[in-house]
């Protein structure tokens, strides 16, 4: 059987019950990091006494070598008891975990996914919008063109959106909705349930004043709702067909789309 154990987002509290149970019994422990699960292990020894089972193993499975994993899995693999643990929060959300209850629907596996730590949902309800509704767009790409096709996405879809941001990439986001849109309110949640957890809301001119360039930690970021892309019978891969400079391919597109029609020209000479 497989079982997806969500670990605490910041506060070792976090955790449940169940996750604790689970993690004690396991055969086999599926590891973002090894070295993070082992240290989470420990801590549950110490400060609360729990006893795991002797000989567990420990196995390294991340984004980047998950694909091949679950390629050379035998069904018989899962006669054990499977616990896959992310470094923090839930699997499968920006982290490995998908592909492996995939493989057990497939192949008529057990499999069970507790419920618990979620990064994405604490921010959206302490942004305190009030909305229901949301798009989760996770990381959005380092660079180029696709980086900023999926903000002009996330700014223009009509629902709230969030996000996760790095350290190293929060301030380029922020200069970036600025840009795009100045008056868009914005909520930002950093290390939650940590010693350091942050809030903030405000544009994104306000937030970067306020940080002053401090933007260590790992960040959600919730964009408040804006008017969704208008819908076209012309698709943009329509206008980039038209033998048209790419200035009058940038306005039109701006027109179906919403996008900035500055940004569109940018990302259209990155093409």
């Amino acid at each position: 059987m497989l079982s997806l154990v969500p670990t605490p987002i910041g506060n070792i509290g976090d955790i449940s019950l169940r996750a604790i149970e689970a993690l004690s019994e396991a055969d086999i422990l599926l590891c973002e990091d090894t070295r993070v699960t082992k240290k989470l292990i420990h801590i549950l020894k110490e400060r609360y006494n729990t006893t795991f089972k002797e000989n567990q193993e420990f196995i390294s499975l991340h984004s980047h070598n998950e694909k091949s994993f679950v390629e050379k899995l035998e069904p018989s693999f899962f006669e054990q008891n499977i616990v896959y643990a992310s470094d923090a929060g839930m699997p499968g959300i920006s982290d490995p975990g998908q592909l492996l209850v995939s493989y057990c629907i497939k192949n008529g596996i057990a499999y069970d996914v507790l419920p618990g730590a979620n990064a994405l949902l604490t921010a959206f309800v302490a942004s305190g919008f009030g909305e229901t509704q949301m798009l989760f767009f996770g990381f959005l790409d380092h660079k180029g063109s696709s980086r900023s096709a999926g903000l002009q996405k996330a700014l223009h879809n009509g629902f709230f959106t969030i996000l996760y941001e790095s350290p190293h990439r929060l301030e380029k986001l922020l200069l970036e909705i600025e840009e795009e849109e100045p008056n868009r309110e914005i909520f930002l949640a950093k290390e939650l349930t940590k010693k350091y957890q942050k809030y903030f809301r405000g544009t994104a001119r306000e937030a970067l004043d306020e940080l002053s360039g401090n933007f260590r930690g790992e960040w959600v970021v919730v964009l408040s709702s804006g008017e969704a892309q208008a819908d076209s019978a012309i698709s943009q891969k329509d206008i980039l067909e038209l033998d048209l400079p790419k200035k009058t391919q940038a306005k039109l597109i701006s027109k179906i789309t919403g996008e900035n029609t500055k940004a569109c020209y940018q990302r259209l000479l990155q093409l």
